[in-house]
């Protein structure tokens, strides 16, 4: 259409033509990022299947994969609230820090199991 047909044509018309215009552009928006989304998925599928088979160590850095640590029991336990635990690692939690606080000491939140005896808890080995 040339200018001089959009000037000629009355406001009714040129709202009917924009609205019309605005769906279409809508319909081609989706499509296309249908179509990018697909591609991306294509590229990224490659990627992620050599990053899991190569691990850490094909990351640029230069350094081996990190070593994979066992996980840590908890040895305090919150008697207030049994699911919160702490392992001895790191900085002390809220509940524990409050309660050494208020006179208690670390030894009464210590989780005790029954195979443990109090050489292995000192961290010393048994002697006979």
């Amino acid at each position: 259409m040339r200018k001089q047909d959009l000037e000629a044509m009355d406001f009714e018309e040129l709202w009917l033509l924009h609205e019309e215009l605005t769906k279409i552009l809508a319909e081609k928006i989706t499509a296309e990022k249908r179509q990018l989304e697909k591609r991306l998925a294509q590229l990224n599928q490659p990627d992620q299947l050599g990053q899991a088979e190569s691990g850490a160590a094909e990351t640029g850095t230069g350094q081996p994969p990190r070593r994979k640590y066992p996980k840590v029991v908890p040895k305090y336990l919150n008697p207030l609230q049994p699911t919160e635990t702490w392992s001895g690692r790191g900085k002390q939690p809220r509940w524990l820090v409050a309660a050494l606080q208020s006179g208690h000491t670390l030894e009464e939140f210590r989780i005790h199991e029954n195979d443990e005896s109090p050489d292995r808890i000192a961290g010393g080995q048994g002697h006979s």
